[in-house]
């Protein structure tokens, strides 16, 4: 008698039922004296504090089926936050042991294979289309004004399952991709040739800190460098630039000069200006060679009126055109790669051969893996077809299939190859291609490199994974993967527009001097401190603890100024080392973290202590029940002066609402020294600031530095493994699932043997079965028979 695959499992479970069902109920009988001990006072014999019995079962099956009760004791046990701290704790061994069992006979988590989980195929969401289009055809692309804002999950916007495509995302999309080409690919064929000068090379003696990135009205500079020339002749010499400091109009002046050697070529006299872009323009004869000093200059003129912001010049970008007179030509500087042998034979049969090879590079590049030859020769057909119409030109031809691969499913989507798509129990390592970009599109929100596909194709990726990753961390693109994940993780995006009433938190009643206080200049510098700082931590291979309690962090002048340190001058970024008794240093005492966890009139506790307990703990509270009123609602009657420790206290009176405030309300309350806007304050409503408090954990602390303290110290397994989930989420594109707990297990236990560092966090999530393999859509356990 022959049985189908799922009737022989079937069978085979009906046969060995009552053996699975005795090493069931021998695995419990196992760990149910240490759930007597620490849990059923609270949840057994009777007793269902917070509606949650862990005793009521009639047989094991059906206990070890009620996956909703399990979760919960997981998740608590897990977090050490169940036991409560004011009651007999298990061992260490003893937590381990229930986990174990709740992981395996419940969970079904096999720990030496575990779940890599379901990965939706996603499109490029539109950082990462902004940044591969640059490294594919070396131009800046506006996203913003053609493309939507993506939706975000689990707090990021690199989640599969919200990054689809509508018709209409569509339609954006094709709009966006003829934009592109129209300013990447020059249809005119060589022209003058045109070159972006290096803004990191122009220096000014007097100090290594200036750039031209940031020329103030009120200190002249003059910044110089000795640029390369390939040929004699007239050049024209340009520089774009915008007029930054202030929001609102100021009377402070300046001009900006350009000159070559002992000459001056041209100025301009600046003042208040909010265009996106300005220009100066000048011409110059230059010699081939790199004899000649190129200057930009500033020179101060009017200062600003009292009240008024002080002004700068933003340099975006420098470049020099010519020769002049024609003599010689060339594609544009960001497309030579492209047109790899210069401009197209007039022999048609040359043309193809041309064709085949620039197609096939881009579409490889694009594509993100070879292109096929039967897509290439589509790819060809289409550039071919497109040179013989009449007016047209072999770079017509290149641009419209171009135009085609930007549209493509294969360039659009993050696809990956599986050898059973719908097969759920079919886990398999990505191929290294799909690794290749996995890795970049983690690092550089971006395609992968040539270096990259080079290793990728050769099969050696995986064998050289750290030393990629070491190499990816030092390239300025590894910026973008800061700026990403640190804009979302502590939300430092938003700390630029999210709505203070900067009247009322500084107490200044004209709003025009009041956001000059609270300027956009001081909100920037408060996103680039946490970028800067996380940026620092991973390269240098520090402790990724030292988020927490470094006695540094990067300031220039104005944010320098607000937190009271002296000594820094200049817009510059850079490490500063702390005063012993600063009250800065760590996250938790940075700009971004308290003006995005406050309202637009106060500080929120509450929202701090969220933030602290999703973001640093792992461990995030329910969803608020509804109905709740808000804390002003309860200010009312008389109670408007009442300390805010004691506001909440009566807030959180409700039954329902006691037990997710014990948990958010005393870390939220240890930050209250720090205003909305991240001023020190000794009180609040003429009372002094009690800024201690208890965890759930037990730890008890006296102010916000005693708090970062022991989420570094007594909790830092749970910032590790908070940090990890974070990182996760970030790379693979999905929420944290109760099977991967080995591998965030994994993951931390590897780091804490080898310096617990930012890096080898990294690298263990990059070494993680989710980011290296992959299974089947569909529900792992949908053929399972009932209870397993």
């Amino acid at each position: 008698m022959k049985f189908s695959p799922t009737r022989l499992a079937l069978f085979l479970w009906i046969a060995l039922a009552p053996a699975v069902a005795m090493a069931e109920q021998e695995a419990f009988d196992e760990i149910e004296p240490i759930l007597m001990d620490y849990c059923y006072d609270c949840h057994g014999d009777g007793m269902d504090k917070g509606d949650f019995a862990m005793d009521e079962y009639e047989n094991i099956q059906d206990h070890l089926k009620n996956f909703d009760v399990w979760f919960e004791t997981w998740k608590n046990v897990r977090s050490n936050l169940m036991p409560p701290a004011d009651k007999k704790q298990p061992s260490d061994e003893e937590r381990e042991k229930v986990l174990a069992f709740i992981e395996s006979k419940v969970f079904q988590i096999d720990h030496e294979n575990p779940d890599p989980g379901r990965v939706t195929i996603r499109r490029l969401n539109r950082e990462e289309y902004r940044n591969t289009v640059k490294d594919l055809l070396r131009i800046d692309f506006d996203v913003e004004d053609i493309l939507p804002a993506d939706d975000t999950g689990y707090g990021f916007d690199t989640i599969g399952d919200v990054l689809s495509i509508s018709p209409l995302l569509m339609e954006k999309y094709l709009e966006a991709a003829e934009q592109v080409v129209e300013k990447a690919v020059p249809t005119a064929g060589p022209e003058i040739m045109e070159w972006w000068l290096n803004k990191k090379e122009f220096r000014d003696d007097r100090s290594e800190d200036w750039s031209v990135e940031w020329l103030p009205f009120d200190h002249p500079r003059k910044m110089e460098e000795n640029p390369w020339i390939n040929f004699d002749g007239d050049y024209e010499i340009r520089l774009d630039f915008r007029i930054r400091g202030s929001e609102q109009a100021s009377s402070h002046s300046a001009s900006l000069k350009i000159g070559v050697g002992d000459k001056e070529l041209t100025s301009r006299k600046l003042g208040w200006d909010n265009s996106r872009s300005l220009s100066l323009k000048t011409k110059a004869n230059l010699k081939k060679g790199n004899g000649q000093t190129l200057w930009i200059a500033t020179e101060s003129g009017e200062p600003p009126q009292e009240g008024e912001d002080k002004l700068a010049v933003v340099v975006d970008n420098i470049r020099i055109r010519g020769p002049l007179d024609g003599s010689q030509k060339n594609y544009p500087w960001h497309v030579q790669y492209l047109f790899s042998e210069g401009p197209p034979s007039d022999d048609e049969d040359a043309r193809d051969p041309y064709r085949r090879k620039i197609l096939k590079r881009f579409a490889t590049q694009a594509f993100r893996r070879p292109v096929d030859d039967a897509t290439l020769e589509r790819l060809v057909a289409i550039a071919r077809q497109v040179d013989k119409q009449e007016g047209k030109r072999f770079e017509h031809g290149i641009a419209q299939a171009i135009t085609a691969i930007l549209v493509s499913p294969r360039f659009l989507m993050r696809a990956e190859i599986q050898p059973e798509p719908d097969n759920p129990g079919k886990v398999v390592p990505i191929d290294e291609f799909a690794l290749a970009s996995r890795l970049s599109y983690f690092l550089w929100s971006s395609t992968p490199d040539e270096e990259l596909m080079r290793l990728a194709g050769e099969g050696k990726l995986r064998v050289q994974l750290r030393d990629q990753v070491n190499r990816m961390l030092k390239d300025e693109k590894s910026d973008r993967f800061i700026q990403n994940f640190v804009g979302q993780w502590l939300m430092a995006r938003d700390v630029q527009t999210i709505n203070i009433d900067e009247r009322r938190v500084l107490n200044i009643r004209d709003l025009g001097e009041a956001r000059r206080t609270f300027s956009g200049r001081l909100r920037e510098s408060m996103r680039k401190e946490s970028e800067d700082f996380f940026g620092h931590v991973l390269r240098e291979n520090r402790p990724a603890t030292e988020l927490l309690t470094a006695r540094y962090t990067f300031l220039n002048e104005t944010l320098a100024e607000w937190y009271d340190i002296e000594g820094v001058k200049g817009n510059h970024m850079r490490r500063v080392d702390l005063p012993k008794d600063s009250s800065r240093g760590g996250l938790l005492s940075q700009g971004t973290f308290h003006v995005v966890t406050s309202n637009p009139t106060r500080t929120s506790p509450v929202k701090r202590g969220l933030f602290v307990l999703e973001n640093f703990l792992a461990t995030p509270a329910p969803p608020a029940v509804p109905d709740v009123p808000p804390l002003e609602e309860t200010a009312k009657g008389g109670n408007k002066d009442l300390p805010l420790r004691d506001l909440l206290a009566l807030h959180s009176e409700q039954k329902m609402c006691a037990s997710c405030h014990a948990r958010m309300d005393p870390i939220g309350l240890a930050l209250e020294n720090y205003n909305p806007v991240s001023l020190w304050r000794d009180t609040y409503n003429g009372q002094a600031i009690d800024a201690s408090g208890k965890l759930m954990t037990g730890e008890q602390f006296g102010n916000a530095k005693q708090l970062s303290h022991i989420l570094a110290t007594a909790r830092y397994r749970d910032f590790h493994r908070a940090l990890s989930e974070k990182l996760l989420t970030y790379a693979v594109g999905r929420g944290i699932e109760y099977y991967d707990a080995p591998t965030i297990d994994k993951i931390v236990n590897n780091i804490e043997s080898h310096g617990a560092t930012l890096r080898e966090i990294v690298y263990g999530v990059i070494e993680s079965a989710p980011f290296q393999k992959r299974r089947g859509d569909g529900d792992l356990f949908a053929t399972r028979p009932p209870g397993h």
